[in-house]
């Protein structure tokens, strides 16, 4: 009889995880992750599928709830997902677990491929202009997530108002911790009536770019840097990390510009092999924001790659495994959703304005115009026609064999 054990007439709850031990949660969570490809509404269908669906560990409804609440908060959400269901299963221990579980496949092959990036290919001619075509490529992919996102966040006036201040205060070069902090404050006190808290606010947002002008608080402005020969440290890559982290919203493309800000931006890394990194994480079974861990390779080797890693992965652990009993009722306080909704807004501004950088400088590196509008052309064409996890892979191997066949030459 459903509902009851060997006979007994003691009632199990409908929806509850199995007993688990910790290295079987831990491998659950493992094969999650050697699956995750396509992104997270691949990776979070996949999630469902296994553990709503078939296993029963939540209710579908708990479920929805659970990643509506996530959603809000910044960080990657089938991650968070994976820690916050292994707390569920085996309390704290469990969540680091699953999350360990779920982002360690794609950290060690992102790893390898740093490793040979660096080691074989970043100088090899022959492979030059193939990468020039995936770097095109991924600009299509980020133009993608803009118009994603942005349908999810901008969903009023004011707030496609606050993307667009944000836009053109970030090429103006503005620190983004000030159109952040402006972008959430503004929308915060957003309410009829508020005319003059309104103007404070924004006074006081202008002041502070103005102060700030010309200090490096944000990691220096969003600028094209060919170089990428100066070392990073590790605590700077953790730091670098641990913003994106923390400012990550709606999805791991939007952690692009506060990396390129501290990595690019200070002569770390090249843009040409940060696009590259980008472009790995979207043909690895992992988090987007692995990327990440490319990033840190080139800056800053091993040591760097796992600094950046920590960085970006820690508020993601922490959001669930410090807050797990008290997430639903902290999100659920209308002010903070009007903050984060203003912020949101703001970052898409943000990855607006990185696009914009990025082509400007991808366009000074390729030898004609028209194969990278090909290119380019090519790559939204796939993500706009073709719904499939495989979509991005697709992206960056045609715009590969593309630019092999355009730009040799």
């Amino acid at each position: 009889m459903q509902g009851s054990e060997g006979g007994s007439g003691i009632e199990q709850p409908s929806h509850a995880p199995p007993p688990l031990g910790y290295a079987r949660l831990f491998l659950r969570f493992l094969g999650f992750g050697l699956h995750a490809f396509g992104g997270p509404v691949a990776q979070i269908a996949m999630i469902r599928k296994a553990l709503v669906e078939d296993e029963r560990w939540i209710s579908g409804k708990d479920f929805n709830r659970l990643l509506a609440v996530l959603q809000i908060l910044p960080g990657p959400e089938a991650h968070e997902l994976c820690v916050h269901l292994g707390i569920r299963a085996r309390g704290r221990i469990g969540g680091l677990l699953a999350g360990l579980g779920f982002m360690l496949p794609g950290l060690l092959l992102m790893l390898a491929a740093a490793w040979a990036y660096k080691t074989f290919l970043a100088d090899a001619h022959l492979v030059e202009a193939a990468f020039l075509g995936v770097q095109v490529g991924v600009l299509a992919l980020i133009a993608r997530a803009v118009r994603q996102i942005g349908g999810h966040v901008l969903d009023d006036a004011l707030l496609w108002l606050l993307a667009l201040g944000a836009l053109a205060a970030t090429l103006a070069g503005v620190s983004f911790w000030v159109v952040l902090a402006t972008t959430g404050a503004l929308y915060t006190v957003s309410a009829p009536g508020r005319w003059l808290l309104r103007m404070v606010v924004l006074l006081a947002g202008a002041g502070a770019a103005l102060a700030l002008h010309g200090l490096d608080l944000s990691g220096t402005p969003l600028l094209s840097v060919s170089g990428g020969a100066v070392q990073a440290d590790a605590p700077g890559l953790f730091w670098s990390g641990l913003k994106a982290g923390l400012l990550t919203f709606g999805g791991a493309y939007t952690a692009i510009p506060f990396v390129r800000t501290d990595t690019v931006g200070r002569g770390w890394i090249s843009e040409p092999s940060f696009l590259d990194g980008v472009a790995v994480a979207g043909v690895l079974p992992a988090p987007l924001v692995i990327f990440c861990t490319f990033v840190g390779y080139m800056a800053g080797g091993w040591i760097g790659a796992l600094a950046i890693t920590v960085g970006v992965f820690l508020p993601a652990f922490a959001f669930s495994m410090l807050l797990y009993e008290r997430l639903e009722r902290i999100v659920g306080d209308h002010r903070l959703h009007r903050a984060l909704a203003g912020v949101a807004a703001g970052v898409v501004g943000l990855i607006a304005a990185t696009l914009l950088q990025l082509a400007g400088s991808t366009a000074e590196r390729v030898p004609a115009l028209w194969p990278a509008l090909l290119i380019f052309g090519a790559g939204t064409a796939i993500i706009w026609f073709w719904r499939s996890r495989y979509a991005a892979p697709a992206v960056i191997a045609v715009s590969a064999l593309m630019g092999h066949a355009l730009f040799v030459g």
